[in-house]
């Protein structure tokens, strides 16, 4: 076995299986193990996914909500066991693979459409 195929079967190892299937306009729900003193508890974070990236064990996803009238972006490992769950509230209609543009929209502006085509 060369390095190569030692480093894929490391990473297959580490791949979660119980992900849904994942676009670019959803509106998910991550659960973030937070670690506070010693106790750990799941913080659920809710957001539009505004981008993907990469492929495999180095997969992330970029969650952006407004929280206090300010937009507030952050990047999911996906495959991280800091990452409980992720789950689909629903599905978006988008024609774009990056929606860095709504970065640039305030309040009813930044609204997706929902589409039905896909399974939650």
């Amino acid at each position: 076995m060369n390095a190569q195929e030692v480093i894929r079967s490391i990473e297959a190892e580490q791949l979660k299986t119980n992900l849904p299937d994942i676009y670019v306009g959803d509106t998910v729900k991550v659960g973030v193990i937070i670690q506070e003193g010693g106790k750990e508890r799941t913080q659920p974070y809710e957001g539009v996914v505004i981008a993907k990236r990469n492929g495999g064990i180095n997969e992330t996803i970029t969650v952006r909500r407004v929280f206090q009238g300010v937009g507030v972006e952050r990047v999911f490992l996906v495959n991280s066991p800091r990452i409980d769950s992720i789950k689909v509230i629903r599905r978006g209609k988008v024609r774009r693979a990056k929606l860095y543009y709504l970065r640039g929209r305030v309040g009813k502006a930044t609204r997706i459409k929902q589409r039905f085509d896909r399974a939650l």
